[in-house]
């Protein structure tokens, strides 16, 4: 059983906007979350926001292996949203993939 969970991939992507365009870029991640669920191999994928800094938001999504993360960021959804998403930005994402330690 460890086998298979060593083998998933857990994200967190930091998505940082301005105080004017945080509600706007609120509705765009938000967007993201019901298609991405829908996905083969989407074991969660929430959408958090920081509460010391409120222009921070974070997703947090956890995957059944590599190839269900590469199939995500090919998902045509994915690539709708970023396209009016990255433009409102301070930074390009950051995305740091991290593996299962533990079950």
């Amino acid at each position: 059983m460890s086998s298979t969970k060593s083998g998933e991939q857990h994200l967190i992507v930091e998505f940082k906007t301005t105080t004017q365009n945080r509600s706007r870029v609120k509705e765009l991640l938000l967007e993201f979350i019901g298609p991405a669920r829908e996905e083969t191999g989407c074991l969660y994928y929430d959408l958090y926001q920081r509460a010391d800094e409120p222009n921070t938001f974070y997703i947090l999504d956890g995957w059944a292996n590599e190839e269900a993360v590469a199939a995500h960021g090919k998902h045509p959804n994915v690539i709708r949203v970023l396209e009016p998403l990255l433009p409102l930005l301070v930074s390009p994402p950051s995305i740091i993939v991290n593996s299962r330690v533990i079950d």
